[in-house]
């Protein structure tokens, strides 16, 4: 087990001692900025579908230790960074004015991307290590089956989950989940890592602690987002 993967588990354990939360959330009760990227989705699509993919960095590529999820079946799983853990990307977020001033207006927003899934692309089930934030998806471009249905599948605690374009899904990453796109077209989404409100007291302060030490690590790797 690398030391990521036992450091993942250890907060993971720690925080589900403490916060007790269904993998589904309430969008409307639990991230009410919500409604301000929803109301926006097809600006928000087009300027999405304007950046050029091809130099748009794998999640692996960001992060390494994602090999396992980003890499596993050389498919692409490309991410176009806006803002990692309130660390803004400034050329990412020039190229998507509508995005950025609407982020702008969300401090609960601590990361932002924009999400390229290859055709046939599977990422793998795997678990999050940290039940401080939300994940947030939002639809800009979901292929469909030919029955019509959407043809990205989330399998989150082994539900299954789709959204169509305009879309929203907000959810705990703790819980085991993969995604899976079954179509012969790539699938762009919004996602957004938001904080969780009303934590105890003590994983308020922990939470905390983990954004600045992720957010040390990441300047001392020196990552570039741009693409």
């Amino acid at each position: 087990m690398s030391f990521y993967d036992s450091a993942s588990g250890t907060v993971r354990r720690i925080y589900e001692s403490r916060i007790h939360t269904p993998p589904i959330l309430s969008a409307a009760a639990d991230f009410p900025n919500s409604s301000r990227f929803t109301d926006a989705w097809q600006a928000i699509r087009d300027e999405a579908l304007v950046v050029r993919t091809e130099k748009v960095p794998r999640f692996h590529e960001i992060m390494p230790e994602q090999a396992d999820i980003s890499a596993n079946d050389g498919l692409d799983w490309r991410m176009f960074v806006l803002k990692a853990y309130d660390i803004p990307v400034a050329a990412n977020l020039a190229r998507m004015p509508v995005l950025a001033s609407i982020l702008a207006e969300c401090p609960e927003v601590k990361s932002a991307a924009v999400s390229f899934l290859a055709p046939h692309k599977h990422i793998p089930r795997h678990r999050g290590p940290f039940r401080g934030i939300m994940r947030f998806h939002l639809g800009l471009q979901i292929p469909r089956l030919p029955g019509g249905r959407p043809a990205t599948i989330m399998m989150i605690d082994d539900e299954e989950h789709r959204i169509s374009d305009g879309e929203c899904l907000l959810w705990d990453d703790t819980y085991p989940h993969e995604v899976m796109n079954l179509s012969d077209q790539p699938r762009t989404a919004l996602l957004l890592d938001v904080w969780r409100p009303h934590m105890p007291a003590d994983m308020e302060v922990l939470s905390r602690a983990i954004v600045s030490v992720v957010q040390l690590g990441m300047r001392y790797r020196g990552v570039s987002y741009s693409a």
